[in-house]
């Protein structure tokens, strides 16, 4: 694995700061240009890769092989199309009919960890629906990967399969049903050897969220960042997920402009960045501005108001903070994490001293306690399968009060079945049963600094 320099451990002082602040103490950065992030860090591609299918020819839809620059396909029920009606990127993409197939005729040999392309309609022809499948045994069998994918616009869309091979493998796409089929930008991307940026929610869904508007409640919305299950009626997230690893981390400034997500459907609430003035409250982070500061980008998305919970500042500034801080010292000792957090209840104690219920005229519910679980692997592939009995997993169940900060971080630490039993979530649930039982069952004991 490729290692980062050990991060500076920042010492942590407490500072008076405005109502609105959710600033922290930072650590001292390693300068890392956006560049470099993305030369050692992200996924590449294998060379000859994307595939634009630009420097081939055919015309008929008869079965042949056409030799690309990533090397020979065979192109059944399909050709190279260049017309107006044809979907594509540059001057020529493939169209595929009835239940033609593109089948690659090489094989990848040095590793696959994804695979993308870009699909559309052709013409104004009905909907279609196609697969990905792949053979590792150089063409004798083939196996499907993912789900069926269906055609429903004329503007080139990007389907991404996360799936990693380390022996040799082809890929081909097979048309199913319904109208002619363009596929263009065929992507193949290595295994990289360092740390990369993984599915936020590749331990699981713990409340089945949807993508659904009519699930207001439960929403799942989903960015490069993180992702979260969005309650419009508390005005905040009932969990936010995401990955951390060195992958995410650079030399991106602190942006501090909070601002509504208008990401969120027509009807929900969308905070406003004003919306935690003067309640004594801070706009506490969920997923943490500096586990985003790889680009200016990520850690702009991080204060989206959707990413905020109102926070008792001796929570948000000193010991919510302390646990963010622990995550990045594991993250420098060669760990990824899965890190999952949220609020509960309602009743929280601000710097105006009472308990508080709600602010935003109602519209934002204080919650009582926040939480978080934190898995904790060795930088590596493939994550949820390399989880097992030993694995360390954390979990903190802290009050939002002014008073948490007479005990260190450690002192809340509980078992994930006990969070279970709280929130109603199932946690870890891409993990093999037998395992979440021993794991969930811990309340971790290591160390905390």
């Amino acid at each position: 694995m490729i290692k980062l320099n050990n991060f500076l451990l920042a010492v942590f002082s407490l500072t008076i700061l405005s109502y609105t602040s959710c600033k922290k103490g930072i650590a001292n950065k390693q300068t890392i240009t956006n560049d470099n992030v993305s030369n050692y860090y992200l996924n590449k591609s294998i060379t000859n890769f994307p595939e634009s299918f630009e420097t081939g020819s055919k015309t008929s839809y008869a079965i042949n092989n056409v030799t690309f620059t990533s090397g020979s396909w065979s192109l059944s029920d399909a050709l190279i199309g260049t017309s107006s009606s044809d979907r594509k990127s540059g001057t020529k993409s493939i169209r595929i009919q009835n239940t033609g197939i593109l089948s690659m005729n090489f094989n990848i040999n040095t590793g696959v960890s994804a695979i993308s392309f870009n699909y559309a309609k052709y013409s104004t022809e009905t909907n279609s629906t196609f697969e990905l499948w792949v053979s590792t045994n150089s063409g004798t069998s083939w196996e499907k990967v993912g789900s069926t994918l269906t055609a429903t616009s004329t503007a080139l869309t990007k389907a991404s399969f996360t799936a990693t091979f380390t022996t040799a493998v082809r890929f081909q796409i097979r048309k199913l049903s319904g109208g002619r089929l363009n596929i263009d930008d065929f992507d193949v991307q290595d295994i990289p050897t360092g740390p990369t940026r993984d599915d936020h929610m590749a331990m699981g869904n713990p409340s089945n969220a949807a993508t659904n508007s009519t699930l207001p409640n439960n929403y799942l919305l989903t960015k490069s960042q993180f992702t979260m299950s969005y309650n419009s009626s508390k005005g905040e997230a009932n969990w936010v997920s995401w990955h951390l690893s060195p992958a995410w981390k650079g030399a991106a400034a602190r942006c501090d402009c909070f601002a509504a997500d208008n990401t969120l459907p027509t009807g929900f609430y969308k905070a406003p960045s004003t919306s935690y003035s003067l309640t004594g409250f801070d706009r506490g982070h969920l997923c943490p501005s500096e586990d985003r500061d790889s680009t200016t980008a990520d850690n702009t998305a991080t204060f989206l108001m959707s990413n905020m919970i109102p926070q008792s500042p001796n929570l948000n500034r000193v010991t919510w903070v302390a646990l963010e801080n622990y995550c990045r010292t594991l993250m420098d000792a060669g760990n990824e994490l899965y890190i999952i957090s949220g609020g509960y209840g309602s009743g929280g104690t601000g710097s105006n001293g009472g308990i508080t219920t709600t602010i935003a005229s109602g519209k934002i519910t204080v919650p009582a306690k926040c939480w978080k679980v934190i898995v904790v692997l060795p930088n590596g592939n493939n994550d949820a399968s390399r989880v097992n009995n030993t694995t360390r997993v954390i979990a903190v169940d802290m009050p939002n009060t002014q008073t948490v900060n007479n005990l260190p971080w450690g002192s809340y630490r509980v078992s994930i079945d006990a969070l279970e039993t709280i929130l109603g979530y199932d946690f870890l649930n891409n993990i093999p049963t037998a395992v979440q039982t021993v794991i969930e069952a811990v309340v971790d004991n290591g160390p905390t600094s």
